[in-house]
C-alpha cells in the first residue's frame, strides 16, 4: 500500500505513468495538497483549505427569508421551438447592479433551440395575452413538456458558516493555480475551499489515452471530488469548460448545490466536438494544425495579448499541458444532454461573469444563458478577457463575495397577478 501511495504521488508530480497504482482514498502532502485517487491509477491534485474555526462560529440562519417558489413549465415542440413559462416567485433584487438575467414569472420566453443568430424569436416575451394565445394555437403538438415546482431556501453564505464549501473548477489548459487570488482571498475570510486539477492538468496524472479526457470521464472525476468534500451548502465556481462540470453537478445534486458562478462559460448549448462551442472554434481546425501550433493558437487567444496578460498565464500555470492532452480535451467535448432544456431545468441561482475582451466566448452567448436560466445575473467586466479572474482579481473577488452573501428579495406570484 505504501508503494502504491508513493507511486501515485510521484506520478502526479512528474507526469510519468507508473506500471500500476492500487486503489487509495487520498494522500495529503506537506505543501497542503491532497492527492485523491478517483479511479485506480487516476490521481487528481486537490487544493483543500479547511480554516481553523473558533468555538463561537455563526450558525446558518434558519428563518424563512430567502425561500423562493420555483415553478416553471418548459415545452419543446417538434419544430425546434422552446417555450418557457415562469409561474413562481419573482426575484426583485438586482444584485450588484447587474442586469437581471432571469425571466420574470408569469411571462413567457420563446426561443428557437440552439439558435444564437436569430433575433426574431430570441427573448420574445408576449406583452398581449391574445398574442400568447394565438401563438399557442399555431404550434404543433409538444414533443416534450417538463414541469418544475419546488421551493428553494437561498441564504447568505458567510465564511463563519461551517456548512459552506466553495469549489473552483478550471477549464482546458489551466490548473487550480489560476484561482490563486480567489483561493487566498476566500481562505482568509474563513471559507473552506476546494480546487482540483483536471486529469492531465497541473499535477494530476496524465493518462496517454484519449478516452480519459471525454466530458463524461472528467465529469465523473468532479463527481468524486464533490462527493468527498461537499457539505450542506456548496457553491460551485467554474471557468470556461469548467462551467459545464458545475452545471452537471448542479443538475445532479440540486439539494446540495446552493449557488453557481459561471465565468466566461458560453451559451446553454450541448457540447459536440464538431462545434466546440466552448471556444467558438471547430475541432476539425485543431486536428488540421500540428500539436504545437494548436497549443500556441489557443494560448494566444486566452488573453488580450498584453505583456501583463502573458505573464499572468505563465505565472498561473495556464496551458502547461501536453499537446496530446489539449487535443484530447477538445475532441472529447461531447455532451448532448447539456442543451437549453437541461439548463432551463436548473433552479439554483447563477452569477454569470463575462470578460468584455473575451476572444472565445461572445457576450451574446452569456446573454443567452441568462435568458434560459431561471435565476441568473449577468455581470460584464470591461477590463477583462477570457482569463478575467487572473486579470481583475480584486473585482472578481468582490463580485463573488457579494454573491455569496446575497439573499433574494422575492414577491409571490399571486401578488404579481394582483398588480
Amino acid at each position: 500500500m505504501l508503494t502504491s501511495i508513493t507511486d501515485g504521488i510521484m506520478c502526479c508530480l512528474t507526469g510519468k505513468a507508473t506500471n500500476s497504482v492500487g486503489p487509495v482514498d487520498s494522500v495529503e502532502s506537506s505543501d497542503g495538497f491532497d492527492f485523491v485517487e478517483v479511479k485506480p491509477g487516476r490521481v487528481l491534485r486537490v487544493k483543500h483549505t479547511l480554516p481553523v474555526r473558533d468555538t463561537h462560529e455563526v450558525p446558518p440562519e434558519e428563518e424563512e427569508k430567502g425561500a423562493v417558489h420555483c415553478k416553471r413549465k418548459i415545452t419543446v415542440y417538434r419544430n425546434g421551438q422552446l417555450v418557457i413559462e415562469n409561474l413562481g416567485d419573482v426575484i426583485r433584487s438586482e444584485i450588484l447592479h447587474c442586469h437581471n438575467g432571469n425571466v420574470e414569472p408569469n411571462s413567457m420566453l420563446e426561443v428557437e433551440l440552439s439558435d444564437f443568430t436569430s433575433t426574431a424569436t430570441q427573448g420574445h416575451t408576449p406583452t398581449n395575452p391574445k398574442e400568447a394565445v394565438g401563438t399557442k394555437r399555431r404550434r404543433r403538438k409538444p414533443k416534450k413538456t417538463i414541469s418544475i415546482d419546488c421551493r428553494r431556501k437561498i441564504s447568505s453564505c458567510k465564511g463563519s458558516h461551517s456548512d459552506v464549501v466553495l469549489f473552483f473548477i478550471h477549464g482546458v489548459g489551466g490548473s487550480l493555480d489560476i484561482w490563486k487570488e480567489q483561493l487566498d482571498f476566500f481562505s482568509k475570510l474563513g471559507y473552506e475551499v476546494v480546487a482540483p486539477d483536471l486529469a492531465g492538468h497541473g499535477s494530476s496524472t496524465a493518462p496517454q489515452i484519449a478516452a480519459a479526457y471525454t466530458f463524461y470521464a472528467l465529469a465523473e472525476d468532479m463527481r468524486s471530488i464533490f462527493k468527498r468534500y461537499a457539505k450542506k451548502r456548496n457553491i460551485l465556481v467554474g471557468h470556461s469548460y469548467g462551467v459545464s462540470f458545475c452545471t452537471f453537478l448542479a443538475h445532479e445534486y440540486p439539494d446540495l448545490v446552493h449557488k453557481v458562478v459561471m465565468v466566461n462559460g458560453g451559451g446553454p448549448t450541448a457540447l459536440e466536438p464538431s462545434l466546440c462551442s466552448i471556444f467558438n472554434m471547430p475541432a476539425c481546425v485543431l486536428h488540421c494544425l500540428s500539436p504545437c501550433l494548436a497549443w500556441s493558437f489557443l494560448k494566444a487567444g486566452f488573453a488580450r495579448q498584453g505583456a501583463k496578460e502573458k505573464q499572468l498565464l505563465k505565472e498561473g500555470n495556464a496551458f502547461n499541458v501536453s499537446p496530446f492532452v489539449l487535443r484530447a480535451m477538445m475532441s472529447g467535448q461531447y455532451w448532448p444532454e447539456g442543451d437549453e432544456v437541461y439548463h432551463a431545468e436548473l433552479t439554483v441561482p447563477v452569477l454569470l461573469v463575462h470578460g468584455m475582451h473575451d476572444k472565445f466566448v461572445p457576450l451574446e452567448e452569456d446573454q443567452r444563458m441568462a435568458e434560459i436560466l431561471l435565476i441568473a445575473f449577468l455581470k460584464v467586466i470591461e477590463e477583462g478577457s477570457h482569463m478575467v479572474m487572473m486579470e481583475c482579481p480584486e473585482t472578481i473577488n468582490t463580485l463573488l463575495h457579494e454573491f455569496l452573501l446575497w439573499e433574494p428579495d422575492v414577491i409571490a406570484a399571486n401578488e404579481v397577478e394582483d398588480k
